[in-house]
């Protein structure tokens, strides 16, 4: 079984190629460089990489996109916004959206799954997402879906995303079965020498090992303790329910 796999070097997708690496899937993970403000992910993604060699057959490709870049330079991860704190389903977070860009990098992955003859196409779109991502619904995985192989009915692809009724929470469970190493992925949108804990990943992210009990590996104990205070204070005001 082959797959292709969008890669970004983040807690989501490194689950997500942990689980289809257990499934027996001969993995091509395409890790793209589209504009964002910084390359801490991709760093992260090549660690992570190495590990996930380990227990199956993975090729990982890195492919550099960032002429769009013009395109696409908008809000705070490809353009000159602010990166927001708080909670990814703020209002505010939607400022972090990056236009259209699931739609490019799955569209880029059909066309790569069709020339090694793979049948699937896999993202790590979830729930948790769902209020501020309009990338990462249902409604849009069915129509890109019917469009991929629309588009490939001599060799057709099927676009996946099988964590897309999951949280976070549920993610970072199902990785801490798989022995997801966490320690070698990358969430923070700032993209410094550390995570600032405060972005809208960084809280998220936070949040999922919080509700599994554990500390997050990437973090030392003194990181961990403010990552959790940091969240204490920011969630005082109750979090609006997913649609």
């Amino acid at each position: 079984m082959k797959a292709v796999l969008i890669f970004s070097g983040g807690l989501d997708s490194s689950t997500l190629l942990y689980h289809l690496l257990s499934k027996g899937y001969e993995v091509s993970a395409v890790t793209f460089i589209y504009g964002q403000k910084h390359s801490k992910e991709i760093e992260f993604a090549k660690k992570l990489v190495e590990k996930a060699k380990e227990i199956g057959k993975l090729d990982h490709r890195i492919v550099d996109i960032s002429s769009i870049h013009d395109l696409i330079s908008f809000g705070a991860i490809t353009g000159n916004e602010k990166v927001p704190e708080g909670f990814y389903t703020e209002e505010s977070q939607k400022v972090t959206i990056v236009p259209n860009r699931n739609m490019i990098l799955l569209s880029i992955a059909a066309g790569y799954a069709v020339k090694i003859g793979a049948k699937e196409v896999y993202y790590a779109a979830h729930r948790s997402d769902y209020s501020i991502y309009p990338d990462c619904r249902k409604e849009f995985v069915k129509a890109l879906d019917t469009a991929i192989y629309l588009g490939n009915l001599w060799n057709p692809v099927e676009l996946k995303a099988p964590f897309i009724d999951k949280t976070k929470a549920e993610i970072v469970e199902l990785g801490l079965r798989l022995k997801v190493p966490y320690e070698f992925t990358w969430s923070c949108y700032r993209g410094e020498e550390r995570p600032c804990l405060s972005c809208g990943t960084c809280i998220e992210r936070t949040e999922a090992f919080l509700l599994n009990g554990v500390r997050d590996p990437l973090l030392s104990e003194k990181e961990w303790n403010r990552a959790v205070e940091t969240y204490k204070i920011l969630g005082k005001n109750p979090r609006p329910k997913l649609g």
